[in-house]
């Protein structure tokens, strides 16, 4: 077996399992599940309709650079999105999905045999980047997000001597579990760094498209472009139609940035087996060329948090993020994984203790004593589901 798998830590949602195994929810309520960030809104119709209108993709092997006309839409959404302008055939490369390209993007990029190479991570942080970097043969370090600054990465407190050795940087913007938005600063922090390093950033931007504020949330390609980046060098964004479109069972995504990167990923790709069925490709480009479903996506998520944060925000320290579909809020005592067990077993209401999604760090587990509320189900759900935090949290 390979070794470094003794490496991974347990996922978050293993740990909770674990840790919820001997209790009984209150038999009283109907379960409400806020802990897992999966869409939960209908699928669009017109993407319904370009999977069934399309079934005879089944029939042909797909190619791993994905169709050219798949390639040209997720341009042109680009375009539309950040004001940049991609080649579609070196920029762009469709992929399952952000997760299954977020892990083998590290496995291109990070050479096995250099034991002491390090992949930064942000602090909370989507798992799979500490997996990839693992099972890459790499170490991690952690940049913690900072309360004070909106929950912004503390990108300081990496050492010099720790970016000498960085091979690739995960970002994520807007943030899971925070939802915060890097500004313009920040990537020039970023990309100033990875041009005296020479590392690879890697933009997780699956969340990019529901926020609550007039402004769209930056995107990395953008701040590359206003800073008069236009190679893209050194730079990769991740994006994907499962938060977007609600369609997280058709794992479709892409990647986009520095073509030299993309040329060796698709080298990579080609023989980990990761092409898309063509089916799911025009499904896709029914998806990425279509804005009205996305807006009213929105616009049902901006409902619900507009009915929810006040109600939470009486017993809890949170407030409304710059974007995703989660709450991040402080609990009172400072035990989240204590506070979510009680809820669960006194209300039936799962949410995700922060600490569990961060690591030690600087000193400190920047997750500890928060829970993240991922308002995925519908608006009745979510509102029951407040009522019942907030019951809950007055009768501590």
């Amino acid at each position: 077996m390979n070794p470094l798998l003794g490496r991974l830590h347990a996922y978050p949602f293993e740990r909770l399992r674990a840790l919820t195994r001997d209790i009984t929810p209150n038999p009283a309520l109907r379960p409400i599940s806020l802990g897992i960030g999966e869409p939960k809104h209908p699928a669009p119709a017109l993407v319904e309709e370009a999977l069934c209108a399309h079934l005879s993709g089944l029939s042909s092997y797909p190619a791993t650079a994905g169709e050219p006309a798949l390639r040209e839409a997720i341009a042109g959404w680009v375009q539309r999105r950040y004001g940049v302008a991609l080649d579609a055939a070196t920029q762009v490369l469709p992929v399952n999905g952000s997760r299954e390209a977020l892990f083998s993007l590290a496995q291109t990029v990070l050479d096995p045999a250099e034991r002491d190479a390090v992949v930064v991570c942000p602090n909370p942080f989507y798992q799979i980047y500490e997996g990839a970097a693992l099972l890459g043969g790499a170490n991690t370090a952690f940049a913690n997000s900072d309360p004070a600054r909106n929950f912004a990465c503390d990108w300081s407190q990496i050492d010099e001597a720790t970016w000498a050795r960085t091979r690739l940087v995960f970002a994520c913007s807007p943030g899971n579990p925070t939802g915060a938005v890097m500004p313009l600063d920040e990537w020039q922090r970023l990309f100033e760094l990875s041009d005296r390093h020479g590392f690879v950033i890697a933009s997780d931007e699956c969340y990019s498209e529901i926020y609550f504020r007039s402004e769209a949330p930056l995107g990395a390609l953008q701040a590359a472009k206003a800073l008069g980046r236009d190679d893209f060098r050194n730079l990769v964004v991740l994006s994907s139609l499962s938060k977007r479109s609600n369609v997280p069972g058709m794992r479709s995504g892409f990647v986009a940035g520095d073509a030299r990167i993309l040329k060796a990923f698709l080298l990579y790709r080609t023989y980990h087996g990761s092409a898309m069925s063509k089916t799911v490709q025009m499904a896709s480009i029914a998806a990425w060329n279509d804005e009205a479903h996305v807006q009213a996506n929105r616009a049902l998520y901006r409902q619900k948090f507009e009915r929810v944060t006040p109600m939470l925000a009486e017993v809890l320290d949170v407030k409304l993020p710059d974007a995703g579909f989660y709450l991040w809020a402080a609990v009172p005592g400072g035990d989240d994984i204590a506070y979510s067990l009680g809820l669960l077993a006194q209300y039936n209401v799962a949410v995700l203790p922060g600490s569990l999604l961060a690591r030690e760090a600087h000193g400190v587990n920047p997750g500890a004593g928060r829970i993240r509320m991922a308002l995925v189900a519908e608006i009745d759900e979510c509102v029951e589901a407040a009522q019942r935090i907030v019951d809950y949290t007055r009768s501590l």
